[in-house]
């Protein structure tokens, strides 16, 4: 009896304890809040935003007051480094970005000088794009994987003075131009292990920069704060270049108060603290990133997160387990890929009961999406699978947590929409250009499938007569640099950003997103399709990396070029006994076709019959950014392809069977060697019904 009262007193002074810690932190939790509510002004019910007070508009002000407010107590951003979680708080993190900044200066930067930043998402890039900020510069990110000529073009055409690099990869991409970027002062590196063994004056190190930094510190102590102070929201912030599909990338300018109110419009449909957690692995040479990454960081204080390396990031997320997340189309396309895979390997029950279950999430979130109310029956098993199967599949993926998922950049599939929806995690889709940020979300409890949601706060869109998506907010750009003219022809007569995407608002206010105006193919009949609809539904699949669809002109049904996801299907492959010795092997063993022809056939079954695919090749190949045959983003440069891939279209629709395929291979030492692959040209359905083509009408227009 009386360790039974002892055990009650200690289990009431355990809650007392608990309450009170939860009462304290829910006090500093409000108290951090009012903090950050008052960098708004003239807020309304019609403006929930409002105006941004003067001593919030830029990123480096922001960064100052998170700092101030958060200090030492709270993590600023977290890097994993050898395995290890390496935390770095506010004030560690704000002496590194005034450091770095006033080593720069030391070096010669000023005001509205231009600094390219390369290199993945790390620490280091933070403190660089905010210390030149902080400076009064502007900041352009450049694509890790970027080319010594795409790294030539976008430092040239900024008129850049220097360059913060992440390696040596991208150091010796630059030393390779140097000669050719004659106005560069330095290259700054921060994976200082990789170059340890190069001697040049042009060169320095991060540190090295930072040493300078301290030592002008001592000298000019309040020199960093006066310089940030400085700074207007007027000002421009960074360069957010254009994907370049069909011309040379633009430079668009991004103010300060563009980034700020793009990130405040966020904040009023996904509220998040400094108490949640941010996995930062989108490029931040990509305007979402920067917006709903890196100014929500100092903004809203949430806690950002850098993986260890790319190959890492499953696992790495899966140990943070975010609450917010942001990817692009293709990871998301790949973590359903990936589970789908898995199942293919995994023992019978558990295939067994993936399979069960999942089918009730479909069943689930097709109720939700038609907004009906769930039966008894669909909740139990909602219920039963959440034990069974949908929580630690969340886990496994890293996204436990997880409360606002979101994806931009290509149109995400509804097929993988609906997956996730399935399993219990909401995707929210987010539409939005370079220039303007985001346009339009879905919003917590009003997800429809199929469309990229409602505008954004104080965020005004309408179609035009022609169909194409018109925008204007206060998140536009300032213009594209050096290009007055593009500036002009980008809005109408009435200050309306044109997007150049074809759309339309559903009867609930939703926007539906279409495609490219200019990619929107007519068949000979009349009808019109989507070519990335049908793209995004074929890579749902876990056997395919890559599509591009095509049609129109003369080209009288539509035909897909697709790439295998080589390491799902050679697993397939495997344990079915089929062998092979290379992609190109793999790819025209008839067995794969067949496995492809399904895929086909079941986005063929949800599409009207103009919209059929009719015939298909598979290529001994995948698609390239280094090739020129997909933007930095990932994205099809269609007129490049099409003009490519030229004599394989021919062959399509001369109603072939094969296709002789020659591409080029290029030899570390230099040398260029070719192979040729003998490709074979599917036909869906009965051959016979496919229309007669004129081979001589086959010139593809000029898209470029």
């Amino acid at each position: 009896m009386i360790i039974l009262i002892i055990l009650v007193v200690l289990i009431a002074i355990y809650a007392i304890w608990a309450y009170q810690r939860h009462q304290k932190e829910e006090a500093e939790f409000q108290r951090i809040r009012r903090e950050i509510d008052s960098i708004f002004l003239e807020r309304s019910p019609e403006d929930p935003v409002g105006k941004i007070a003067p001593h919030s508009n830029t990123i480096p002000k922001n960064l100052l007051r998170s700092a101030k407010l958060f200090g030492n107590q709270y993590v600023a951003m977290r890097k994993k480094r050898y395995g290890i979680w390496q935390e770095y708080t506010w004030q560690e993190s704000l002496q590194h970005v005034r450091n770095f900044c006033l080593g720069l200066v030391s070096l010669g930067l000023e005001r509205n000088h231009k600094v390219c930043i390369v290199g993945d998402n790390d620490p280091e890039y933070y403190w660089a794009e905010m210390a030149v900020q902080s400076a009064g510069g502007v900041t352009i990110g450049i694509f890790t994987d970027a080319s010594p000529r795409e790294l030539e073009y976008l430092i040239n055409d900024s008129d850049a003075v220097f360059v913060v690099a992440q390696d040596q990869e991208q150091v010796d991409n630059l030393l390779s131009i140097r000669d050719k970027i004659p106005n560069i002062k330095h290259v700054v590196y921060w994976d200082e292990q990789s170059l340890q063994g190069y001697d040049d004056p042009w060169l320095l190190s991060f540190t090295k920069v930072q040493a300078l930094g301290e030592k002008y510190h001592e000298e000019h102590p309040t020199a960093f704060e006066e310089m940030i102070m400085q700074g207007d929201g007027e000002d421009i912030a960074i360069f957010s270049y254009t994907s370049g599909t069909t011309s040379l990338p633009k430079g668009a300018m991004i103010r300060h108060r563009n980034l700020m109110y793009g990130s405040l419009h966020a904040s009023q449909i996904a509220p998040i603290s400094h108490r949640d957690d941010y996995v930062s692995f989108s490029p931040l040479a990509w305007i979402t990133e920067q917006s709903l990454g890196l100014t929500r960081h100092v903004v809203d204080g949430m806690v950002v997160n850098f993986p260890e390396k790319a190959e890492t990031v499953q696992n790495d997320i899966r140990e943070i387990a975010p609450v917010i997340l942001l990817f692009p189309s293709r990871l998301w396309e790949s973590l359903v890929s990936m589970v789908q895979a898995r199942m293919v390997d995994a023992p019978w029950i558990n295939r067994a009961l993936y399979r069960y279950f999942l089918g009730i999430g479909y069943r689930i979130a097709d109720y939700e999406n038609e907004r009906k109310a769930l039966p008894l029956l669909l909740r139990f098993q909602r219920w039963l699978g959440e034990i069974a199967l949908f929580a630690a599949l969340r886990d496994k993926m890293g996204l436990s947590r997880l409360r606002f998922g979101y994806t931009s950049g290509a149109s995400l599939s509804p097929d993988v929409l609906r997956f996730f929806r399935a399993i219990n995690v909401e995707l929210y889709q987010l539409y939005g250009s370079t220039e303007c940020q985001g346009h339009t979300a879905h919003y917590p409890n009003d997800v429809r499938l199929g469309t990229v949601g409602r505008p954004l706060p104080t965020v005004d869109v309408k179609i035009a007569d022609n169909g194409e998506i018109l925008v204007k907010s206060r998140s536009v750009f300032a213009g594209y640099y050096k290009k007055e003219n593009k500036t002009a022809e980008a809005f109408t007569p009435d200050g309306y950003f044109r997007t150049g995407d074809a759309g339309y608002i559903n009867e609930e206010g939703h926007l539906v997103y279409l495609d490219r105006m200019k990619d929107m193919i007519q068949l000979a009949n009349g009808e019109s399709f989507s070519p990335q609809y049908i793209e995004g539904r074929l890579k749902f699949s876990p056997y395919i990396q890559d599509a591009m669809a095509v049609g129109g002109f003369d080209m009288p049904y539509v035909s897909v070029l697709i790439t295998l996801n080589f390491d799902n299907v050679a697993r397939w492959a495997e344990k079915r006994g089929i062998s092979f010795t290379t992609l190109a092997d793999l790819s025209q063993k008839p067995q794969v076709a067949e496995l492809i022809l399904q895929d086909i056939q079941r986005v063929n079954h949800d599409m009207p019959p103009a919209g059929h695919i009719r015939r298909f090749v598979i290529l001994p190949r995948v698609f390239d950014p280094d090739e020129e045959e997909l933007t930095r983003t990932r994205k099809l440069r269609r007129g490049y392809m099409e003009k490519k891939y030229g004599d394989v279209l021919d062959a399509i629709y001369s109603n072939k069977s094969t296709v002789l395929m020659r591409a080029e291979v290029r030899y570390r030492d230099g040398r260029v060697g070719y192979t040729e692959t003998e490709v074979n040209i599917i036909t869906v359905g009965d051959p016979a019904t496919l229309p007669a083509v004129d081979p001589s009408s086959l010139a593809l227009p000029d898209t470029n």
